[in-house]
């Protein structure tokens, strides 16, 4: 198998950024769409694969979700990566004579805030990295980029103004994902345990499903919905819940969860981030 993580989006990305940390030794793999990142895995072109799902600023990755039960592949970690945004321009340009900003919704969004304040157009694109390469391509010192100091080495651009975000505690989750699962155990530390569960298309399914984790104390910390194949007779839910599969509490509360759904599928137990005690 290479060994090589892959990622959507151009080298320099802040998903690149997240694996160069993650697993330095592994060699970046990009890939021009999540899609593509969790195939590059499937037929084993890459180890792992670092995907964004969550931004405490903008919320969810959109069109992750669906994709990750779809994949085939098992979650092996997580990691939560602060986001620092750079303001980029070509050599020469300046803040005052900029007039458009590109970078992607994810990137605009977070920074919304402080672009209005300067006047500038929001231009989206692909992803932050590919603008640094698109303003360096064009030499146009009245268009910057949002993008990492990475993406800013890369192509040879200058900061012009640094860390910017409407708020400083941005950061993103991402999760892990290889071909064969590698749960972490019990005894290792606090664990999250991802799952996806299709509820019995009966009435009240899914708060009788939901019913064990607060009954055994099991925290849930995310629940997200999303139809199956284009069918609406029952919804499909990808959840997470804090400790093992091993323990008591959490073997109880996932017996019941198994006994009101028509499918149950663990994705991945795996240690929490540090970053969850801050």
């Amino acid at each position: 198998m290479s060994e090589r993580i892959s990622f959507q989006g151009e080298l320099g990305a802040n998903s690149h950024i997240a694996a160069r940390a993650a697993y330095p030794a592994l060699a970046p793999l990009p890939c021009a769409s999540f899609e593509d990142a969790f195939a590059a895995v499937s037929e084993r072109q890459a180890r792992y694969s670092m995907i964004p799902v969550e931004n405490s600023l903008a919320g969810r990755v959109a069109d992750v979700h669906h994709l990750i039960p779809e994949s085939g592949l098992y979650i092996v970690a997580e990691r939560f990566e602060p986001i620092r945004h750079q303001l980029l321009g070509v050599p020469g340009a300046t803040l005052e004579g900029l007039r458009k900003v590109r970078s992607h919704p994810q990137a605009l969004g977070q920074c919304r805030k402080l672009l209005r304040a300067m006047g500038v157009e929001a231009v989206k694109t692909a992803d932050t990295a590919g603008a640094a390469r698109e303003i360096a391509e064009l030499g146009d010192p009245s268009v910057g980029a949002l993008a990492s100091a990475l993406a800013g080495e890369i192509h040879g651009l200058q900061v012009l103004k640094p860390d910017i975000a409407d708020a400083y505690h941005n950061t993103t989750r991402f999760l892990v994902f290889a071909r064969e699962p590698d749960d972490a155990a019990i005894e290792s530390g606090p664990c999250m345990t991802s799952f996806v569960f299709r509820v019995k298309n009966v009435p009240a399914a899914l708060y009788k499903a939901m019913g064990g984790f607060a009954t055994n104390g099991v925290n849930m910390t995310k629940l997200e919905s999303y139809i199956e194949d284009g069918g609406f007779a029952a919804a499909m839910f990808f959840a997470e819940i804090e400790g093992h599969p091993d323990q008591r509490n959490v073997k109880l509360a996932l017996e019941e969860l198994a006994f009101f759904s028509a499918s149950l599928k663990v994705l991945g137990v795996y240690p929490a981030d540090a970053f969850r005690g801050r």
